[in-house]
């Protein structure tokens, strides 16, 4: 006698049928996508089951902002969408952060969320978290789509694929309702129904007389620079890239997530002399970067004196050109395409900046670095930023195919100029906006994508808004080493409530705090360190042994700096200093 817990068997009179949680998947499945980031619950909790059944990697996270986050990065690490996967309403609306950041920063992403029943959110009688989701996720993303039948769901995953990553990648919303995961169909017809998308994301040639026009701009310039965004790390293109710089001979300026598309220690690095750069060169070409708040909008003192700067963009999208100020060469087509136009156009011999440009880049950058390296060899009690780094800069160099995640915001700004990566896509941080509450999604998402050791540096204020995740790291034993920066509040813990109130200051948080203790609850390895040498030989284990790891490194509590390099934009802060 058969298992009588089997479904029976088609007879020849009934075919057999399939249903809309297998066709979600199977759509997935067909167009190479295996991981989902995300959270169970109503009405998604089963399709969490069936996927991890039909073999799928299901990661459930502790809050959707985080899952989000997660797809969103495993998006920019592997160029195919990355799936995050919630609830309804609140759900959706926790995640809707993570799309419209991953939009803005044009990570490709898929946000998938069940959602209540259309007829009744229409006439808005009240359905079980009803929203109009659809609606509200549109002005916040690339593209949204809503599915209504079975039949219609091959259709709607491969709208949402092809508009996450072609041109100029982004996020998309799909919104699913909860009647249409039952609904079923003949099983031949719903496998005839899926799409497998073919070439979602196709180059883009730029035109030759662009290239050629770039390339006598570049001749002519006195003071050329080439600047990379993360654009140019997320094409992975880097040995054209490299090639081109190379060839050229041109100083380049990474942004912060284009670090390690060449070593930060390569000779034509100008990192360690930005403010001259920006301000002298006459020449610059964009290569997958925006003239957007991170450049000073390529005008004012930034950028030196006024008029006869000239810009050369490299970019996917024709309407970001002349965004900000002139652009006197657009390249307009994917970064591959673009650089390997140039790279041909230059032929065997092109010329040189000249050494006076080189030569002065050359001068202030040994001075600063010997400043730098003057000011990393101190070693106060308690640590400060410098010294606490200077140990991660020694782990990182030490272990170059390691994957650095870094928020904050003094966290954030010391790492960024003192840790060098060697790597590209090594270096993943708070992106565009300068968000906090990325980290440990990131974090998550760079050790399932790549298993590779992951360092996450994180300020104690940035690591609040993610912390509960750790718990998500220690249930998948991933080799995640979290580093928080444990200066007592936001900035630092000095600030005093001017009441006399025994209420702390609005940027002060419990004092000594112990953060490795909150990863033991959870089994991982939590550790107090209050000196370089104990900072180091808890980095070293938890590199060693790839087990989920927290170290609560004391900073002193006045080192930082309000608003970190931003502080401009903080109007009280400006006016102290």
């Amino acid at each position: 006698m058969g298992n009588m817990n089997e479904a029976p068997a088609a007879t020849e009179n009934e075919s057999a049928t399939t249903d809309g949680f297998h066709l979600v998947i199977d759509a997935l499945k067909l167009n190479g996508i295996t991981t989902i980031y995300g959270l169970p619950g109503i009405p998604i909790t089963d399709l969490t089951r069936k996927a991890q059944a039909a073999g799928m990697r299901v990661i459930s996270f502790r809050h959707e902002q985080n899952a989000g986050n997660a797809a969103a990065i495993a998006g920019f690490i592997t160029q195919k969408p990355g799936i995050c996967l919630t609830v309804s309403a609140p759900g959706f609306l926790n995640g809707l952060t993570a799309l419209a950041n991953a939009t803005t920063n044009c990570f490709p992403m898929i946000l998938i969320s069940g959602s209540s029943e259309r007829e009744i959110v229409d006439l808005q009688q009240g359905d079980y978290e009803e929203m109009d989701q659809l609606a509200i996720a549109k002005p916040l993303c690339k593209a949204a789509f809503r599915v209504l039948h079975a039949q219609d769901i091959g259709v709607g995953v491969a709208r949402a694929i092809r508009s996450a990553v072609s041109g100029r990648p982004g996020g998309v919303y799909l919104d699913l309702p909860a009647k249409l995961f039952g609904q079923a169909m003949d099983a031949i017809a719903g496998k005839n129904s899926l799409i497998k998308v073919v070439d979602p994301a196709p180059r883009q040639i730029p035109a030759p007389d662009s290239v050629k026009r770039a390339l006598d701009l570049l001749k002519g310039a006195k003071r050329p620079l080439i600047l990379l965004g993360k654009g140019a790390a997320y094409a992975q293109a880097d040995a054209d890239i490299k090639a081109l710089v190379e060839k050229s001979g041109i100083p380049y300026l990474p942004m912060s997530m284009a670090k390690g598309l060449l070593p930060d220690t390569h000779p034509q690095s100008a990192a360690a002399a930005r403010s001259y750069v920006l301000a002298e060169a006459d020449v610059v070409m964009l290569v997958g970067a925006r003239l957007n708040w991170l450049l000073s909008h390529g005008k004012g003192k930034t950028w030196g004196a006024a008029g006869g700067k000239q810009f050369i963009q490299i970019d996917i999208s024709p309407t970001e050109i002349d965004s900000n100020v002139a652009i006197a060469a657009p390249v307009i087509g994917d970064i591959g395409s673009c650089v390997a136009a140039l790279l041909e156009g230059m032929g065997a011999s092109f010329p040189k900046p000249p050494a006076e440009w080189t030569g002065a880049i050359g001068e202030r950058r040994d001075k600063n670095l010997s400043k730098m390296a003057e000011t990393l060899t101190k070693d106060p009690s308690p640590m400060n930023f410098h010294s606490a780094l200077n140990v991660v800069r020694d782990i990182v160099k030490a272990n170059p195919d390691a994957m650095l995640v870094n928020e904050g915001a003094n966290a954030l700004d010391f790492t960024r100029s003192i840790v060098d990566m060697y790597k590209p896509r090594k270096r993943l941080d708070v992106g565009t906006w300068g968000i906090m509450g990325i980290g440990m999604g990131f974090a998550v998402a760079a050790a399932i994508e790549t298993n590779l050791p992951v360092i996450a540096i994180e300020g104690d204020s940035a690591f609040g808004f993610s912390g509960m995740e750790v718990e998500t790291i220690c249930r998948y034993n991933l080799p995640v080493c979290v580093v928080i920066f444990n200066n007592n509040g936001v900035y630092g813990g000095k600030d005093v409530n001017p009441t006399g109130h025994a209420d702390a200051a609005p940027t002060v948080f419990v004092k000594g705090a112990r953060y490795d203790k909150l990863i033991e609850a959870f089994g991982g390895v939590g550790v107090h360190a209050t000196n370089p040498a104990e900072l180091r030989k808890a980095m070293e284990e938890a590199i060693r042994s790839r087990k989920p790891t927290l170290i609560n490194a004391v900073i002193d509590e006045g080192a930082g700096t309000e608003s970190g390099r931003i502080t401009s934009l903080n109007p009280q802060a400006a006016k102290k200093k």
